[in-house]
């Protein structure tokens, strides 16, 4: 049969490729069989305003500028984001006054945060396999209005153990929103928008935790009432409903990189590529310890300063809500500093190797190590200007981490898995970071305190009765600052890890792209799909594709009968 003929009776036509669980492939393809002589046609690459040939869809122009409904939904996301963070550190500020209040030792208190941050760790993954596959805008407000209703209701509780079941609540509440805002980002934007966008999302985590601080202790202070201080995030957080509903967008997965047709493979898959995806697993673990030191230091930092100033002359009548309000400002200046320095420097220095991101992570962690322990040191000794100043560079350097870290995995990870990516990421570096941290860091203080105590103790022998007096402030406070020196391992431990991760980052974000492009990347290598030609009548068997990165585009040529 003439090659024309045959051409025109089977005109070959690649259709769904979804039951094989792998994305379309927009180069160019040569179609082989078995024998390895070359069949059939290329496939035209699409441009940005060309119509996808599987569905009739529009590609979207990936190229093109930032839109005004782009615009708002980063603003949502944000206002999200700073309030997540006020109501979480709500608490740190009025620590003292809960403490008081509940007649609680050092454990329990960190317990309050621990069981938070449980409950957010473990509902994460859930929330992940949601976020891939259903609508995120419904999930990420009902996601809200959960965290807001369990708020306020623990503010009215007057029994501990009630207490601490409705912060446990609104640890599933914030998981749902956590791990799905970032994914957003990264299907509206990519490059260096995206890493920008990034910067301005994580912008609000050091600036949130500092309004905590301050609004949670001024509305106690104020108000005369700590309870108070937690019902001001649930007014914020219904306005953040509407805002989700009715004025964010949900764009499809993939968008920004013109990808909007993916179908996301099991779950099962998904956790394999990511276990066997090194930047991803080395850059969770070096956050898991930023984690840790930031859940330790925010939840128990403001109680520490203020225990080491009472001790020196001149600050005796410092007062906890002045120590929440400087702490809680610095803790803001640094974020707003930090975060987009780390940006920046990202930005700056990923046009020589991308291994620098890793880097940077990695040298943000050394330093802060080398800060925290002046503080450590330094808190009974130096005067509060030195203090905060430390305290500030300390925050500084692990600020850099922020944006970088959720831009590494943006770009190590495909569209359809970045939701379950960043489920897994909340779920490792909570369980073994700032879900245990606060309440480590107490149970060893409540240690440290009986044995420091041994060689003070007075005991008062009466009728059979001996009693043993409270701590010291000096015992009180050189137990708490020993049991936080643990941040100081953990952070050099992070380090590390981010060290380790800029040996395979390059090469990891190479397979993200190849697999983008419809490649099979099971082991890290272009590999054979069978794809069905439904077209072809007079074909029995299935036609082996195989996918040729840099085919030339030109002739269509025949199959060898």
């Amino acid at each position: 049969m003439p090659a024309q003929k045959f051409v025109d009776k089977h005109s070959l036509k690649i259709l769904n490729m979804e039951p094989t669980g792998i994305p379309p492939n927009n180069s160019h393809q040569h179609l082989m069989n078995d024998d390895g002589d070359s069949v059939d046609t290329v496939v035209p690459p699409l441009t940005s305003n060309s119509t996808d040939p599987r569905s009739g869809a529009k590609r979207t122009n990936v190229e093109s500028g930032v839109t005004k409904r782009q615009i708002l939904t980063v603003v949502v996301l944000c206002f999200v984001n700073l309030i997540n963070y006020m109501d979480r550190y709500t608490i740190a500020g009025i620590l003292t006054d809960i403490e008081d209040y509940f007649n609680l030792p050092d454990d329990k208190t960190g317990l309050l945060q621990t069981a938070f941050v449980v409950s957010y760790m473990i509902f994460a993954p859930l929330f992940g396999y949601l976020g891939d596959r259903h609508s995120r805008r419904a999930i990420m407000a009902a996601g809200v209005f959960l965290w807001s209703i369990t708020t306020l209701l623990g503010s009215f509780m007057k029994d501990y153990h009630w207490f601490l079941l409705f912060r446990t609540l609104v640890g599933i509440g914030e998981a749902s929103y956590s791990t799905i805002a970032p994914t957003i980002i990264s299907d509206l934007f990519v490059q260096d928008i995206r890493s920008k966008m990034l910067a301005l999302f994580y912008f609000a985590i050091p600036v949130g935790s500092g309004l905590g601080y301050i609004v949670g202790s001024e509305t106690a202070r104020m108000t005369g009432a700590w309870q108070n201080g937690l019902r001001v995030t649930p007014v914020l957080g219904m306005i953040a409903v509407v805002l989700i509903l009715f004025v964010m967008t949900d764009p499809e997965r993939g968008e920004s990189e013109g990808k909007t047709h993916l179908s996301p493979t099991s779950w099962s898959r998904d956790v394999k590529l990511l276990l066997r995806n090194p930047s991803f697993m080395l850059s969770t673990a070096g956050f898991t310890c930023v984690s840790f030191v930031a859940g330790a230091l925010a939840w128990w930092g403001p109680h520490f300063i203020f225990m080491g100033l009472k001790l020196q002359p001149g600050y005796e009548n410092v007062t906890l809500s002045e120590v929440n309000l400087v702490f809680g400002g610095t803790t803001m200046v640094s974020g707003v500093i930090g975060v987009p320095l780390g940006s920046y420097l990202s930005r700056t220095l990923r046009r020589f190797s991308l291994r620098y991101d890793a880097l940077i992570c990695a040298v943000g962690l050394f330093v802060s190590a080398a800060f925290t322990a002046g503080v450590l040191l330094g808190a009974a000794s130096w005067n509060h200007i030195v203090l905060y100043t430390v305290v500030f560079l300390a925050e500084l350097a692990i600020n850099i981490n922020w944006s970088i870290v959720s831009d590494m995995l943006l770009y190590v990870v495909t569209p359809t898995r970045r939701s379950t990516a960043e489920a897994f990421q909340i779920l490792i570096s909570h369980m073994f970071g700032d879900a245990g941290s606060p309440y480590l860091v107490g149970l060893i203080s409540e240690a440290l305190k009986r044995s420091l105590s041994v060689g003070t103790t007075v005991l008062v022998l009466t009728s059979a009765v001996s009693s043993t007096p409270e701590p010291s402030p000096e015992v009180q406070f050189h137990s708490l600052q020993y049991a936080l020196f643990t941040t100081n391992f953990v952070e050099v431990l992070g380090g590390l890890f981010f060290l380790f991760t800029a040996l395979y980052i390059v090469q990891d974000k190479e397979n993200a792209e190849r697999e983008l492009a419809g490649k099979h990347v099971e082991d890290g290598l272009p590999g054979m799909i069978e794809i069905p030609l439904l077209s072809i009548t007079d074909l029995s068997s299935p036609v082996k594709v195989k996918i040729i990165p840099g085919s030339p585009p030109t002739s269509t040529r025949t199959i060898p009968r």
